[in-house]
């Protein structure tokens, strides 16, 4: 059966081009009137929507930046581990955007029918997939939008970044996702900024240039810890099946999707994975109680 046409958007003549990064073989980032003009980070008299600051990221810390050896795990640890990291994006004017990362996906390569490298297949697109743990693996989808990876250990593995909490320059963020929808369309919500593989790529202007680039040490997208914050909690943590591969077999059944319990930018909840995780969490805490001696009062929340 042949697919939809899909309709498809020009980047907004409103977005300023100092907020479009020009990268080097790349002018898929510049204003389409303006292929080959730099963008000029020094002009003040721009009229660009202030971005917010976050009391948590006033300026950026190379001390949080998350170097190589914490890409080098085994792909689903990886995927686990990138739970309540911030995904940094430099903008052309050094202004910063920033999102917690609260759902991913593990794509094991090999044996994983789902996975882009399945069965050690290697092809031009999928080349970074194979390329050193922490390499960025940005793929389109529809023809239209894109999705952000990041290659891991093992042969072809890569995990999916799905969904991030905006934590600073929201309304850049807003800005970039309205110039791919409809006209006319209502205001995005904070939490639905980048709820969604694509919708992450949009509001964060990750392009397709940015493939087999190393998150470790680019100077436009990083990664970053959390000041005092350590990993996230087991307990917290749902195991699901992966969205979109209901055609590969035991492999669309398998969990391999992580995000944190109850967090409102998860893109689509799995309300059984969900109960299993917070039966488990229930049966920990009586048998906390157990070891300890101690019995918890619960108490009614007050109206």
């Amino acid at each position: 059966m042949a697919g939809r046409k899909r309709r498809t958007h020009k980047i907004s003549a409103e977005i300023p081009a100092k907020l479009m990064t020009k990268h080097e073989n790349c002018d898929k980032c510049l204003p389409a009137d303006e292929p080959n003009k730099p963008s000029n980070v020094n002009n003040k008299n721009d009229n660009v929507n202030e971005i917010e600051r976050s009391h948590y990221f006033i300026k950026s810390d190379p001390k949080l930046r998350l170097g190589e050896d914490f890409f080098k795990q085994p792909c689903v640890s990886l995927a686990k581990a990138f739970l309540g990291k911030v995904l940094v994006r430099r903008c052309a004017d050094g202004a910063e955007l920033r999102g917690k990362i609260v759902e991913t996906e593990a794509y094991l390569g090999g044996e994983d029918k789902a996975s882009h490298s399945a069965g050690g297949k290697r092809t031009e697109r999928n080349t970074a997939m194979f390329m050193k743990p922490g390499t960025i693996y940005v793929y389109p989808i529809y023809g239209v939008y894109l999705c952000m990876n990041v290659s891991s250990e093992g042969e072809g593995a890569a995990v999916l970044l799905r969904s991030l909490e905006p934590l600073q320059g929201q309304s850049v963020m807003r800005e970039l996702r309205a110039a791919k929808r409809r006209d006319g369309a209502k205001q995005v919500k904070d939490k639905e900024l980048c709820n969604g593989p694509s919708k992450l790529c949009q509001a964060l202007d990750i392009p397709r240039c940015f493939d087999r680039r190393d998150l470790a040490s680019d100077p436009e997208v990083w990664l970053e810890c959390v000041p005092g914050a350590g990993p996230e909690e087991v307990s917290n943590v749902v195991s699901a099946p992966r969205i979109g591969i209901e055609s590969h077999g035991e492999w669309a059944k398998k969990p391999l999707r992580f995000y944190i319990l109850g967090h409102p930018c998860v893109s689509v909840r799995n309300k059984e994975a969900e109960e299993l995780v917070q039966s488990e969490m229930i049966v920990n805490d009586l048998d906390s109680e157990s070891e300890t001696g101690q019995h918890k009062v619960k108490r009614t929340p007050q109206k």
